[in-house]
């Protein structure tokens, strides 16, 4: 169960839900199944709990007959009327999206453009959460001011994994990333060598790539940890605007504090 808080570091966003606007968050998928799928979900669920009303759009599943999705809400924005029920419910919706989201890169033009179609898809909801690989979030986020998430787990395969999904946003798509490093419940606290493998990530990021990286560390038995890691991910978002490009979201939240926290 994830704690309620009245104050928090965040409070200061909750003035700021969307009306035209649609929060987009992407977070990197990859193929290994891992404790980082779960706390996605439970973030999420957050979300949901301080009052942004979430979609998923999963491009990791393919859309079908016996599962429509985007592909289809894209044919047709009367089919999106039945996701507009999901936005004042405690459920979670989460849709298809892998065969949606290839029509939606190969449109010509700025990402920008092909993310306006989101825009009437999804009114009822104030967050759209962008879960795809790093090969179809690339030329979507090209040039947005979004910072994607990147969820890896504990052990230097999580980094060596989570490194090449920075290498590649920042290739392909110009855009630097934030890392979650998310530790299951029941292993041990090896909380020094979390902090020194993160260290060599931003190191290598940082001489390699030529950018700063911003990480974290989550427990995922902890409720504060991930509506920490929530509220880090609506800061880093962009919005979605009919007349504007994308602009991240923590433009329309200065007056708050930053809330992504850098370790060391």
């Amino acid at each position: 169960m994830l704690l309620d808080t009245g104050f928090h570091q965040g409070a200061g966003l909750h003035g700021y839900t969307p009306q035209r606007d649609l929060r987009l968050l992407p977070v990197l998928s990859h193929p290994a199944p891992s404790i980082a799928l779960e706390t996605l979900w439970q973030v999420c669920s957050s979300l949901q709990r301080l009052g942004y009303p979430v979609v998923v759009l999963d491009g990791t599943a393919h859309e079908s007959a016996g599962a429509p999705g985007l592909l289809h809400l894209l044919a047709s924005t009367a089919a999106a009327a039945a996701l507009d029920a999901s936005a004042t419910s405690s459920s979670l919706p989460v849709v298809p999206a892998a065969l949606g989201l290839q029509r939606l890169a190969q449109q010509e033009g700025l990402a920008h453009d092909a993310l306006q179609c989101l825009l009437p898809l999804f009114r009822a909801y104030a967050a759209v959460v962008l879960f795809a690989p790093p090969e179809l979030a690339a030329p979507l986020l090209r040039g947005s001011a979004s910072v994607p998430l990147v969820l890896t787990g504990p052990g230097a395969q999580g980094m060596v994994r989570g490194y090449l999904q920075l290498k590649h946003m920042a290739l392909h798509a110009g855009v630097r990333c934030a890392v979650a490093s998310i530790q299951p419940p029941g292993t041990p606290v090896r909380a020094q060598q979390t902090q020194e493998a993160l260290g060599a990530l931003r190191r290598n990021a940082e001489r390699l790539l030529g950018m700063q990286v911003h990480t974290t560390t989550v427990w995922a038995a902890r409720p504060q940890d991930v509506q920490r890691l929530a509220l880090q991910l609506l800061e880093n978002a962009c919005t979605i605007d009919a007349t504007m490009p994308m602009l991240p979201a923590h433009s329309l939240a200065a007056s708050s504090a930053p809330l992504m926290d850098r370790s060391h």
